[in-house]
Protein backbone atom coordinates (compact mmCIF):
# COMPACT_ATOMS: atom_id res chain seq x y z
CA UNK A 1 0.00 0.00 0.00
CA UNK A 2 2.71 2.25 1.08
CA UNK A 3 4.50 1.78 -1.87
CA UNK A 4 1.61 2.61 -4.32
CA UNK A 5 1.49 5.69 -2.35
CA UNK A 6 4.80 6.14 -3.31
CA UNK A 7 4.30 5.67 -6.22
CA UNK A 8 1.53 7.27 -7.45
CA UNK A 9 2.92 10.64 -5.10
CA UNK A 10 5.92 10.14 -7.70
CA UNK A 11 3.49 10.18 -10.89
CA UNK A 12 1.74 13.20 -10.18
CA UNK A 13 5.15 15.10 -9.22
CA UNK A 14 6.33 14.50 -12.26
CA UNK A 15 2.90 15.49 -14.07
CA UNK A 16 3.21 18.65 -12.22
CA UNK A 17 6.81 19.30 -13.14
CA UNK A 18 6.06 18.59 -17.00
CA UNK A 19 2.58 20.79 -16.97
CA UNK A 20 5.08 23.68 -15.08
CA UNK A 21 7.98 23.11 -17.72
CA UNK A 22 5.43 23.74 -20.59
CA UNK A 23 3.56 26.40 -18.99
CA UNK A 24 7.02 28.43 -18.80
CA UNK A 25 7.99 28.34 -23.04
CA UNK A 26 4.71 30.93 -23.89
CA UNK A 27 6.56 33.43 -21.30
CA UNK A 28 10.20 32.55 -22.28
CA UNK A 29 8.97 32.62 -26.24
CA UNK A 30 7.45 36.19 -25.42
CA UNK A 31 10.31 37.55 -23.68
CA UNK A 32 12.46 36.55 -27.04
CA UNK A 33 10.41 38.62 -29.32
CA UNK A 34 10.52 41.43 -27.39
CA UNK A 35 13.04 43.69 -29.00
CA UNK A 36 14.55 46.33 -26.83
CA UNK A 37 15.53 50.05 -28.06
CA UNK A 38 18.29 52.18 -26.71
CA UNK A 39 16.78 55.96 -27.51
CA UNK A 40 17.09 58.96 -26.74
CA UNK A 41 14.95 61.09 -24.53
CA UNK A 42 13.83 63.87 -26.88
CA UNK A 43 12.09 60.96 -29.08
CA UNK A 44 10.14 59.53 -26.66
CA UNK A 45 6.43 61.07 -27.52
CA UNK A 46 6.57 59.76 -30.95
CA UNK A 47 8.53 56.30 -30.46
CA UNK A 48 6.21 55.49 -28.16
CA UNK A 49 3.17 55.82 -30.73
CA UNK A 50 5.33 54.19 -33.40
CA UNK A 51 6.05 51.40 -31.57
CA UNK A 52 1.97 50.74 -30.29
CA UNK A 53 1.53 50.95 -34.10
CA UNK A 54 4.21 48.25 -34.92
CA UNK A 55 2.66 46.20 -31.65
CA UNK A 56 -0.69 46.47 -33.38
CA UNK A 57 0.65 45.79 -36.95
CA UNK A 58 2.99 42.95 -36.14
CA UNK A 59 2.13 41.47 -32.60
CA UNK A 60 5.61 42.00 -31.83
CA UNK A 61 6.74 43.96 -28.61
CA UNK A 62 9.65 46.81 -28.89
CA UNK A 63 10.92 47.78 -25.01
CA UNK A 64 12.16 51.36 -24.96
CA UNK A 65 15.46 52.78 -22.70
CA UNK A 66 15.12 56.11 -23.02
CA UNK A 67 18.16 59.06 -21.73
CA UNK A 68 20.75 61.05 -22.63
CA UNK A 69 22.54 59.58 -25.86
CA UNK A 70 25.83 59.33 -24.33
CA UNK A 71 24.52 57.81 -21.56
CA UNK A 72 22.78 54.89 -23.64
CA UNK A 73 26.18 54.72 -26.13
CA UNK A 74 28.67 53.72 -22.94
CA UNK A 75 25.58 51.10 -21.63
CA UNK A 76 25.89 50.03 -24.69
CA UNK A 77 29.85 50.06 -24.87
CA UNK A 78 29.40 47.90 -21.40
CA UNK A 79 28.10 45.26 -23.57
CA UNK A 80 24.25 46.06 -21.88
CA UNK A 81 21.58 43.88 -23.63
CA UNK A 82 20.03 46.24 -26.33
CA UNK A 83 18.98 45.73 -30.05
CA UNK A 84 18.62 49.03 -31.13
CA UNK A 85 20.10 52.11 -30.99
CA UNK A 86 18.60 55.88 -31.89
CA UNK A 87 21.17 58.50 -31.27
CA UNK A 88 20.14 62.42 -30.94
CA UNK A 89 23.39 63.03 -33.43
CA UNK A 90 25.90 61.65 -35.09
CA UNK A 91 28.59 61.97 -32.78
CA UNK A 92 27.43 58.83 -30.31
CA UNK A 93 26.74 56.72 -33.26
CA UNK A 94 30.10 57.22 -34.75
CA UNK A 95 31.45 56.67 -31.17
CA UNK A 96 29.74 53.03 -30.91
CA UNK A 97 30.78 52.27 -34.64
CA UNK A 98 33.94 52.69 -34.37
CA UNK A 99 34.14 50.03 -31.48
CA UNK A 100 32.55 48.23 -33.86
CA UNK A 101 29.24 47.86 -31.72
CA UNK A 102 26.58 48.28 -34.58
CA UNK A 103 26.09 46.48 -37.97
CA UNK A 104 26.72 50.03 -40.40
CA UNK A 105 25.05 48.85 -43.33
CA UNK A 106 21.89 48.80 -40.65
CA UNK A 107 22.74 52.19 -40.33
CA UNK A 108 20.68 55.36 -41.63
CA UNK A 109 19.76 58.78 -40.69
CA UNK A 110 15.50 58.43 -39.10
CA UNK A 111 15.11 61.95 -38.47
CA UNK A 112 15.93 66.16 -37.96
CA UNK A 113 14.78 68.32 -35.14
CA UNK A 114 15.44 72.03 -34.55
CA UNK A 115 16.68 74.12 -31.03
CA UNK A 116 14.43 76.28 -29.65
CA UNK A 117 14.67 78.75 -26.44
CA UNK A 118 11.90 78.09 -24.05
CA UNK A 119 10.80 79.83 -21.30
CA UNK A 120 7.74 79.07 -18.18
CA UNK A 121 4.53 79.61 -20.26
CA UNK A 122 2.86 81.93 -17.71
CA UNK A 123 6.46 83.69 -18.03
CA UNK A 124 6.42 83.64 -21.84
CA UNK A 125 7.65 86.93 -23.83
CA UNK A 126 8.98 86.47 -27.30
CA UNK A 127 13.09 86.88 -28.22
CA UNK A 128 14.65 88.15 -30.97
CA UNK A 129 17.54 85.61 -31.28
CA UNK A 130 20.71 87.07 -33.09
CA UNK A 131 24.35 87.57 -33.52
CA UNK A 132 24.64 89.44 -29.80
CA UNK A 133 21.42 89.10 -28.36
CA UNK A 134 21.42 89.84 -24.51
CA UNK A 135 20.27 86.51 -23.32
CA UNK A 136 22.53 87.04 -19.96
CA UNK A 137 20.36 90.07 -19.51
CA UNK A 138 17.14 88.13 -19.78
CA UNK A 139 18.69 85.29 -17.62
CA UNK A 140 19.45 87.94 -14.68
CA UNK A 141 20.36 85.52 -11.65
CA UNK A 142 18.87 82.42 -13.23
CA UNK A 143 19.87 80.26 -14.75
CA UNK A 144 20.08 78.76 -18.13
CA UNK A 145 18.18 75.20 -18.54
CA UNK A 146 20.60 72.93 -21.63
CA UNK A 147 21.43 69.04 -21.77
CA UNK A 148 25.38 69.29 -20.03
CA UNK A 149 27.22 70.85 -23.33
CA UNK A 150 29.93 68.43 -23.23
CA UNK A 151 27.68 65.66 -24.13
CA UNK A 152 24.47 65.88 -24.13
CA UNK A 153 23.92 66.21 -28.05
CA UNK A 154 21.20 69.41 -27.34
CA UNK A 155 23.68 70.65 -24.97
CA UNK A 156 26.40 70.25 -27.53
CA UNK A 157 23.70 71.83 -30.48
CA UNK A 158 23.16 74.59 -27.35
CA UNK A 159 26.90 75.46 -26.91
CA UNK A 160 27.41 75.64 -30.96
CA UNK A 161 24.81 77.90 -31.33
CA UNK A 162 25.17 80.40 -28.61
CA UNK A 163 28.74 80.03 -29.90
CA UNK A 164 28.44 81.06 -33.53
CA UNK A 165 25.94 84.15 -32.27
CA UNK A 166 28.64 85.09 -30.09
CA UNK A 167 26.83 84.80 -26.29
CA UNK A 168 28.10 81.67 -25.30
CA UNK A 169 30.90 83.44 -23.02
CA UNK A 170 28.40 86.07 -21.03
CA UNK A 171 26.13 82.70 -20.26
CA UNK A 172 28.21 80.21 -19.33
CA UNK A 173 28.74 80.89 -15.85
CA UNK A 174 24.79 80.80 -15.25
CA UNK A 175 24.50 77.11 -17.81
CA UNK A 176 22.58 74.81 -15.33
CA UNK A 177 23.63 71.28 -18.04
CA UNK A 178 20.95 68.52 -17.43
CA UNK A 179 21.49 64.67 -17.63
CA UNK A 180 19.09 64.86 -20.55
CA UNK A 181 16.97 67.62 -22.72
CA UNK A 182 13.63 66.32 -21.24
CA UNK A 183 15.76 66.73 -17.69
CA UNK A 184 16.25 70.27 -18.55
CA UNK A 185 12.81 71.12 -20.19
CA UNK A 186 11.33 70.26 -16.68
CA UNK A 187 13.66 72.88 -15.05
CA UNK A 188 11.73 75.21 -17.01
CA UNK A 189 8.54 73.80 -17.06
CA UNK A 190 8.87 73.83 -12.85
CA UNK A 191 10.05 77.35 -12.80
CA UNK A 192 13.49 76.66 -11.74
CA UNK A 193 15.19 77.91 -14.22
CA UNK A 194 13.83 81.51 -16.63
CA UNK A 195 15.06 80.37 -19.86
CA UNK A 196 15.90 76.67 -21.48
CA UNK A 197 17.45 75.39 -24.86
CA UNK A 198 15.81 71.89 -26.12
CA UNK A 199 14.40 70.57 -29.24
CA UNK A 200 11.41 71.85 -30.35
CA UNK A 201 9.85 68.81 -30.36
CA UNK A 202 10.14 68.58 -26.53
CA UNK A 203 8.93 71.83 -25.84
CA UNK A 204 5.46 70.85 -27.58
CA UNK A 205 5.30 68.03 -25.55
CA UNK A 206 5.32 70.02 -22.41
CA UNK A 207 2.01 72.29 -21.65
CA UNK A 208 4.12 73.93 -18.87
CA UNK A 209 6.60 75.98 -21.41
CA UNK A 210 6.08 78.15 -24.41
CA UNK A 211 8.99 78.41 -27.37
CA UNK A 212 9.90 82.01 -27.29
CA UNK A 213 12.33 81.53 -29.60
CA UNK A 214 13.98 79.16 -32.69
CA UNK A 215 18.30 79.44 -33.23
CA UNK A 216 18.96 79.44 -36.57
CA UNK A 217 19.60 76.42 -38.37
CA UNK A 218 23.09 77.87 -39.47
CA UNK A 219 24.17 78.48 -36.03
CA UNK A 220 25.30 74.81 -35.11
CA UNK A 221 25.77 71.43 -36.93
CA UNK A 222 22.47 69.69 -38.65
CA UNK A 223 19.92 68.10 -35.82
CA UNK A 224 20.41 64.34 -36.96
CA UNK A 225 19.23 61.32 -35.47
CA UNK A 226 20.95 58.04 -36.29
CA UNK A 227 19.61 54.64 -35.53
CA UNK A 228 21.28 50.96 -36.26
CA UNK A 229 21.07 47.61 -35.26
CA UNK A 230 23.61 46.40 -32.38
CA UNK A 231 26.18 44.03 -33.44
CA UNK A 232 25.48 41.54 -30.76
CA UNK A 233 21.82 41.80 -31.68
CA UNK A 234 20.01 38.36 -32.92
CA UNK A 235 16.62 39.20 -32.93
CA UNK A 236 15.19 38.45 -35.78
CA UNK A 237 12.35 41.35 -35.78
CA UNK A 238 15.00 44.49 -35.50
CA UNK A 239 15.15 44.50 -39.82
CA UNK A 240 11.32 44.53 -39.58
CA UNK A 241 11.49 47.27 -37.04
CA UNK A 242 13.80 49.56 -38.97
CA UNK A 243 11.63 49.04 -41.99
CA UNK A 244 8.78 49.88 -40.10
CA UNK A 245 10.26 53.08 -38.92
CA UNK A 246 11.56 53.96 -42.38
CA UNK A 247 8.20 53.45 -43.28
CA UNK A 248 5.10 56.68 -43.91
CA UNK A 249 2.91 55.00 -41.19
CA UNK A 250 5.89 55.75 -38.79
CA UNK A 251 6.63 59.05 -40.15
CA UNK A 252 3.06 60.62 -39.45
CA UNK A 253 4.16 60.12 -35.51
CA UNK A 254 7.08 62.03 -35.51
CA UNK A 255 6.16 64.71 -38.22
CA UNK A 256 3.04 64.82 -35.31
CA UNK A 257 5.89 65.67 -32.74
CA UNK A 258 7.76 68.22 -34.83
CA UNK A 259 10.53 66.21 -36.45
CA UNK A 260 11.50 65.97 -40.00
CA UNK A 261 11.87 63.00 -41.77
CA UNK A 262 15.39 62.40 -43.46
CA UNK A 263 15.22 60.46 -46.70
Amino acid sequence: MQDRRRWLNLAIAAIAALWLGTAALPTSAAAAEKLTVFAAASLKDALDAANAAWAKESGKNAVVSYAASGALARQIENAAPADIFISADLDWMDYVAKKDLIKTDSRFNLVGNRIVLVAEKAKAKPVEIKQGFDLAGLLGDGKLAMGEPKSVPAGKYGMAALEKLGVWKSVETKVAGAESVRAALALVSRGEAPYGIVYQTDAAADKGVAVVGTFPAESHPPIIYPIAILAESENPDASAYLDFLKSDKAAAFFTAQGFTILK
